[in-house]
Protein backbone atom coordinates (compact mmCIF):
# COMPACT_ATOMS: atom_id res chain seq x y z
CA UNK A 1 0.00 0.00 0.00
CA UNK A 2 1.08 3.65 -0.28
CA UNK A 3 3.74 5.30 1.00
CA UNK A 4 3.62 8.99 2.65
CA UNK A 5 6.58 10.96 3.39
CA UNK A 6 7.02 14.02 5.44
CA UNK A 7 9.95 16.23 5.30
CA UNK A 8 10.75 18.96 6.63
CA UNK A 9 12.68 21.85 8.98
CA UNK A 10 13.28 20.21 12.62
CA UNK A 11 10.12 20.93 14.98
CA UNK A 12 8.17 22.46 11.78
CA UNK A 13 5.22 20.37 12.92
CA UNK A 14 5.73 16.60 10.64
CA UNK A 15 5.09 14.47 13.48
CA UNK A 16 1.60 16.67 14.36
CA UNK A 17 0.82 16.26 10.75
CA UNK A 18 1.26 12.52 10.61
CA UNK A 19 -0.65 12.32 13.60
CA UNK A 20 -3.73 13.87 12.25
CA UNK A 21 -3.64 12.29 8.82
CA UNK A 22 -2.96 8.66 10.47
CA UNK A 23 -6.26 9.38 12.46
CA UNK A 24 -8.00 10.74 9.15
CA UNK A 25 -6.77 7.53 7.49
CA UNK A 26 -8.27 5.10 9.96
CA UNK A 27 -11.69 6.82 10.91
CA UNK A 28 -12.79 8.17 7.54
CA UNK A 29 -11.00 6.34 5.13
CA UNK A 30 -10.92 2.55 7.10
CA UNK A 31 -7.79 2.17 6.23
CA UNK A 32 -4.89 0.41 8.34
CA UNK A 33 -2.10 2.96 9.09
CA UNK A 34 2.09 1.77 9.94
CA UNK A 35 4.19 5.18 11.46
CA UNK A 36 8.03 4.34 10.71
CA UNK A 37 9.64 7.75 12.69
CA UNK A 38 13.01 8.31 14.14
CA UNK A 39 11.92 8.45 17.83
CA UNK A 40 10.49 4.35 17.10
CA UNK A 41 14.23 3.80 16.52
CA UNK A 42 15.65 5.33 20.38
CA UNK A 43 17.96 7.95 18.94
CA UNK A 44 19.40 10.75 20.78
CA UNK A 45 19.01 13.46 18.22
CA UNK A 46 21.96 15.39 19.15
CA UNK A 47 24.43 12.64 18.87
CA UNK A 48 23.15 11.44 15.69
CA UNK A 49 22.72 14.44 13.66
CA UNK A 50 26.10 15.46 15.05
CA UNK A 51 27.70 12.52 13.60
CA UNK A 52 27.92 11.91 9.84
CA UNK A 53 28.08 8.74 10.45
CA UNK A 54 25.48 7.78 12.60
CA UNK A 55 22.95 9.55 11.11
CA UNK A 56 23.69 7.83 7.74
CA UNK A 57 22.98 4.78 9.90
CA UNK A 58 20.10 5.73 11.33
CA UNK A 59 18.50 6.41 7.67
CA UNK A 60 19.79 3.22 6.62
CA UNK A 61 17.61 1.54 9.60
CA UNK A 62 14.41 3.71 8.90
CA UNK A 63 14.87 3.15 5.14
CA UNK A 64 15.25 -0.76 6.08
CA UNK A 65 11.75 -0.44 8.30
CA UNK A 66 9.77 0.86 5.68
CA UNK A 67 10.79 -1.35 3.28
CA UNK A 68 9.64 -4.22 5.64
CA UNK A 69 6.62 -2.68 6.50
CA UNK A 70 5.09 -1.71 2.76
CA UNK A 71 2.85 -4.44 2.27
CA UNK A 72 -0.69 -4.62 0.35
CA UNK A 73 -3.05 -3.48 3.34
CA UNK A 74 -1.25 -0.87 5.01
CA UNK A 75 -0.39 2.81 4.79
CA UNK A 76 3.08 3.34 5.50
CA UNK A 77 3.72 7.01 7.10
CA UNK A 78 7.56 7.81 7.47
CA UNK A 79 8.03 10.78 9.73
CA UNK A 80 11.28 12.08 9.62
CA UNK A 81 13.47 15.05 8.30
CA UNK A 82 13.66 13.67 4.75
CA UNK A 83 15.80 16.84 4.59
CA UNK A 84 18.50 14.98 1.44
CA UNK A 85 16.82 14.86 -1.45
CA UNK A 86 19.19 12.18 -2.47
CA UNK A 87 17.63 10.07 -0.01
CA UNK A 88 14.23 10.73 -0.95
CA UNK A 89 14.99 9.76 -4.54
CA UNK A 90 16.62 6.18 -2.83
CA UNK A 91 12.74 5.70 -0.94
CA UNK A 92 11.17 6.65 -4.49
CA UNK A 93 13.27 3.85 -5.93
CA UNK A 94 11.79 1.57 -3.10
CA UNK A 95 8.14 2.34 -3.84
CA UNK A 96 8.73 1.70 -7.61
CA UNK A 97 10.40 -1.65 -6.89
CA UNK A 98 7.34 -2.53 -5.02
CA UNK A 99 4.95 -0.70 -6.86
CA UNK A 100 2.81 1.28 -4.99
CA UNK A 101 1.84 5.03 -4.99
CA UNK A 102 3.41 7.62 -2.66
CA UNK A 103 3.09 10.99 -1.93
CA UNK A 104 5.36 13.70 -0.19
CA UNK A 105 4.22 16.13 2.65
CA UNK A 106 6.45 19.21 2.97
CA UNK A 107 5.83 21.24 6.63
CA UNK A 108 7.27 24.48 5.27
CA UNK A 109 7.11 26.33 8.47
CA UNK A 110 9.44 29.24 9.28
CA UNK A 111 12.75 28.89 10.62
CA UNK A 112 11.82 31.39 13.51
CA UNK A 113 8.70 29.25 14.37
CA UNK A 114 10.20 26.36 13.73
CA UNK A 115 13.51 27.64 16.75
CA UNK A 116 10.74 28.67 18.85
CA UNK A 117 8.96 25.50 19.07
CA UNK A 118 12.13 23.95 19.84
CA UNK A 119 13.24 25.81 22.85
CA UNK A 120 9.37 25.37 24.10
CA UNK A 121 10.28 21.45 24.15
CA UNK A 122 11.37 19.50 27.11
CA UNK A 123 15.13 19.50 27.38
CA UNK A 124 15.54 15.97 26.36
CA UNK A 125 13.85 16.66 23.30
CA UNK A 126 15.60 19.33 21.94
CA UNK A 127 17.50 19.93 19.27
CA UNK A 128 21.50 22.44 20.27
CA UNK A 129 21.16 25.46 18.84
CA UNK A 130 24.63 24.35 16.59
CA UNK A 131 22.69 21.08 14.94
CA UNK A 132 19.43 23.23 14.59
CA UNK A 133 21.07 25.93 12.67
CA UNK A 134 23.02 22.97 10.59
CA UNK A 135 20.50 20.61 9.46
CA UNK A 136 18.41 24.41 8.48
CA UNK A 137 21.41 25.28 6.18
CA UNK A 138 21.77 21.87 4.76
CA UNK A 139 18.03 21.20 4.53
CA UNK A 140 17.13 21.04 0.31
CA UNK A 141 13.86 21.90 -0.04
CA UNK A 142 11.68 19.58 -2.36
CA UNK A 143 10.61 20.06 -5.50
CA UNK A 144 7.56 19.10 -7.56
CA UNK A 145 9.20 19.06 -10.96
CA UNK A 146 11.74 16.17 -9.76
CA UNK A 147 9.06 12.68 -10.06
CA UNK A 148 10.67 11.33 -6.25
CA UNK A 149 9.32 14.34 -4.90
CA UNK A 150 5.94 14.47 -6.78
CA UNK A 151 2.72 14.55 -5.64
CA UNK A 152 4.00 17.22 -3.39
CA UNK A 153 1.74 19.11 -0.62
CA UNK A 154 3.61 21.70 0.64
CA UNK A 155 1.60 23.18 4.02
CA UNK A 156 2.15 26.27 5.86
CA UNK A 157 2.05 26.10 9.98
CA UNK A 158 -1.85 27.42 9.69
CA UNK A 159 -3.06 25.07 7.01
CA UNK A 160 -5.37 22.74 7.11
CA UNK A 161 -3.82 18.92 5.62
CA UNK A 162 -6.16 18.51 1.99
CA UNK A 163 -7.00 15.28 3.41
CA UNK A 164 -9.33 14.24 -0.36
CA UNK A 165 -6.41 15.80 -2.07
CA UNK A 166 -3.98 13.38 -0.56
CA UNK A 167 -5.92 10.06 -0.42
CA UNK A 168 -6.70 10.58 -4.17
CA UNK A 169 -2.79 10.70 -4.97
CA UNK A 170 -2.16 7.35 -3.03
CA UNK A 171 -5.19 5.94 -3.75
CA UNK A 172 -6.64 7.08 -7.46
CA UNK A 173 -2.98 6.82 -8.52
CA UNK A 174 -1.14 4.33 -10.19
CA UNK A 175 2.03 3.56 -8.88
CA UNK A 176 5.13 4.63 -11.07
CA UNK A 177 6.23 1.36 -13.35
CA UNK A 178 9.79 0.30 -12.32
CA UNK A 179 12.76 0.31 -14.50
CA UNK A 180 15.62 -1.58 -15.12
CA UNK A 181 17.18 -0.51 -12.07
CA UNK A 182 14.57 -1.63 -9.50
CA UNK A 183 13.23 -4.70 -11.07
CA UNK A 184 15.15 -7.80 -9.86
CA UNK A 185 16.11 -9.50 -13.27
CA UNK A 186 15.41 -13.41 -13.99
CA UNK A 187 18.60 -15.44 -14.39
CA UNK A 188 18.95 -17.54 -17.41
CA UNK A 189 19.93 -20.50 -15.78
CA UNK A 190 20.80 -21.69 -11.87
CA UNK A 191 24.59 -21.16 -12.72
CA UNK A 192 24.69 -18.12 -15.04
CA UNK A 193 26.56 -15.84 -13.01
CA UNK A 194 29.22 -18.72 -11.92
CA UNK A 195 29.83 -18.72 -15.59
CA UNK A 196 29.61 -15.42 -16.60
CA UNK A 197 32.29 -15.02 -13.86
CA UNK A 198 34.59 -18.14 -15.68
CA UNK A 199 34.25 -17.59 -19.04
CA UNK A 200 35.31 -13.92 -18.71
CA UNK A 201 38.04 -14.58 -16.35
CA UNK A 202 39.36 -16.96 -18.85
CA UNK A 203 39.00 -14.56 -21.86
CA UNK A 204 41.11 -11.73 -19.62
CA UNK A 205 44.00 -14.50 -19.31
CA UNK A 206 43.62 -15.54 -22.66
CA UNK A 207 43.61 -12.22 -23.91
CA UNK A 208 46.54 -10.94 -22.17
CA UNK A 209 48.39 -14.31 -23.53
CA UNK A 210 47.63 -13.33 -26.91
CA UNK A 211 49.01 -9.97 -26.80
CA UNK A 212 52.34 -11.08 -26.33
CA UNK A 213 52.79 -11.97 -29.17
CA UNK A 214 50.34 -9.59 -30.94
CA UNK A 215 50.64 -5.52 -32.28
CA UNK A 216 48.38 -3.16 -32.60
CA UNK A 217 46.14 -3.49 -35.94
CA UNK A 218 46.42 -7.50 -35.34
CA UNK A 219 43.22 -9.23 -34.68
CA UNK A 220 43.18 -12.00 -31.79
CA UNK A 221 41.85 -14.80 -31.48
CA UNK A 222 40.38 -16.09 -28.30
CA UNK A 223 39.57 -19.90 -27.54
CA UNK A 224 35.50 -20.69 -27.47
CA UNK A 225 34.75 -17.50 -29.70
CA UNK A 226 33.55 -16.89 -33.75
CA UNK A 227 34.12 -13.20 -33.24
CA UNK A 228 37.74 -11.61 -33.06
CA UNK A 229 39.38 -9.02 -30.72
CA UNK A 230 40.26 -5.94 -33.22
CA UNK A 231 43.60 -4.73 -31.34
CA UNK A 232 44.29 -1.26 -31.59
CA UNK A 233 45.96 -0.94 -28.88
CA UNK A 234 47.42 -3.38 -25.97
CA UNK A 235 45.27 -3.79 -23.50
CA UNK A 236 47.07 -4.02 -19.86
CA UNK A 237 45.12 -5.86 -17.37
CA UNK A 238 43.58 -2.75 -15.30
CA UNK A 239 41.99 -2.22 -18.25
CA UNK A 240 40.64 -5.25 -19.03
CA UNK A 241 39.28 -5.78 -15.66
CA UNK A 242 37.46 -2.83 -15.41
CA UNK A 243 36.12 -4.05 -19.20
CA UNK A 244 34.98 -7.32 -17.34
CA UNK A 245 33.62 -5.51 -14.58
CA UNK A 246 31.03 -3.14 -16.86
CA UNK A 247 30.12 -6.41 -18.69
CA UNK A 248 29.31 -8.22 -16.04
CA UNK A 249 27.23 -5.54 -14.58
CA UNK A 250 25.74 -4.88 -18.04
CA UNK A 251 24.93 -8.67 -18.34
CA UNK A 252 23.13 -9.40 -14.97
CA UNK A 253 20.88 -6.74 -16.39
CA UNK A 254 20.43 -8.75 -19.51
CA UNK A 255 20.94 -12.19 -19.10
CA UNK A 256 21.28 -14.45 -22.47
CA UNK A 257 19.18 -17.53 -22.48
CA UNK A 258 22.52 -18.98 -24.24
CA UNK A 259 25.75 -19.02 -21.67
CA UNK A 260 27.71 -20.63 -25.09
CA UNK A 261 27.47 -16.96 -26.42
CA UNK A 262 28.88 -14.98 -23.31
CA UNK A 263 32.41 -15.24 -24.63
CA UNK A 264 31.58 -13.97 -27.93
CA UNK A 265 29.64 -10.99 -26.62
CA UNK A 266 32.45 -10.24 -24.68
CA UNK A 267 34.29 -10.37 -27.07
CA UNK A 268 32.23 -7.66 -28.95
CA UNK A 269 31.50 -5.26 -25.68
CA UNK A 270 35.46 -5.12 -25.55
CA UNK A 271 35.44 -4.01 -29.39
CA UNK A 272 32.94 -1.53 -28.90
CA UNK A 273 34.79 -0.04 -25.96
CA UNK A 274 38.09 0.24 -28.36
CA UNK A 275 36.16 2.22 -30.92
Amino acid sequence: MPLVLLCGLPCSGKSHRAAELGRYLREEAGKRVVEVAERSVGMERNLVYGDSHKEKELRGVLKAEVERKINKEDVVIMDSLNYIKGYRYELFCLIKHTQTPHCLIHCETAVDVCSSWNRSREPEQQYSQEIFDALVMRFEAPDARNRWDSPLFTIQKDDTLPFQAINDAIFHRKAPPPNQSTLNQPLSSTNFLYELDRVTQEMLMAILNAQKTSVPGDQITVPGTKVKIELTRILHMAELRKLRRQFISYTKMHPTENIGQISNMFVQYINRSLH
